[in-house]
């Protein structure tokens, strides 16, 4: 069956200019279904198999959750280079061994963003997700990811050099806003995917997952929007910070 096409939603988004041009980033999700009308298509990826080991493969969505993900950054950052990392197999669960072999090869690959919808609330895993997160520092790999779910800290999101992420139900969709909390800056941003056609925006899939692929979109247009305005000179992680906390938004209520 034809999957109905969908109308483009116009968005004011920060970084004008910006669409993702040269930046490589990598889902760890459930995979991306590229013949879904929202996926601008991707440059490659990796399957991770049932026991945490790297298989070349199958990378399709067969749950859909990855796909309105990738759907959602995409939006906001078109041209950019996608990679999937399909980590969830039958359902939204899988182990951490398995997450944390999907972020070593995004880190060998070089992308210059890794888009995490999920999480561990186990604070066990913390040195680890520590050791990963400063690697992909040094090399100017942004992590994001959601800082907590449902009031209970996340790892590796909460951690220091991680992009911490937070729900904001009334932040629009092409903004978001920075807060500099005592354990370390957090952006919020809106917990809506892309719209579906005849669907309340309630009944779709939405959370802290997509709060988090909101704000992947914009960490991409940072990044190219920094390269193009210091072109003689490396991108570094501080600029893109920096460049991120001036573009923010009070949103309604706040």
């Amino acid at each position: 069956m034809a999957i109905p096409s969908v109308a483009v939603e116009t968005l004011d988004l920060p970084f004008p200019g910006s669409t993702g041009r040269g930046v490589r980033v990598a889902v760890i999700d459930s995979g991306v279904n590229q013949r879904h009308p929202h996926i601008a298509g991707l440059a490659g990826g990796i399957c991770v198999g049932e026991d945490g080991h790297l298989e070349e493969g199958d990378y399709s969505d067969y749950l859909g959750h990855g796909t309105a993900v990738t759907a959602a950054i995409q939006e906001k950052a078109p041209d950019a280079q996608y990679f999937a990392a399909r980590l969830f197999q039958t359902s939204l669960r899988t182990t951490t061994e398995g997450l944390f072999n999907a972020m070593d090869w995004a880190i060998a690959q070089r992308m210059d963003v890794i888009n995490l919808s999920l999480g561990t609330r186990n604070a066990i895993h913390a040195p680890r997700f520590n050791t990963i997160i400063r690697r992909a520092r040094e090399l100017g790999i942004f992590i994001v990811a959601a800082r907590d779910a449902e009031g209970e800290l996340c790892y590796p999101g909460c951690l220091p050099g991680a992009i911490s992420v937070g729900l904001d139900w009334d932040c629009p969709r092409d903004r978001y806003r920075f807060e500099e909390t005592e354990q370390g800056a957090v952006f919020h941003a809106s917990g809506y995917p892309r719209s579906l056609p005849g669907m309340q925006r309630e009944r779709n899939l939405n959370g802290i997952s997509f709060a988090v692929a909101n704000m992947s979109g914009f960490v991409i247009r940072a990044c190219e929007a920094v390269a193009r305005s210091s072109a003689s000179a490396p991108r570094s992680a501080e600029a893109v910070l920096a460049a991120l906390a001036a573009e923010t938004l009070t949103c309604p209520g706040r």
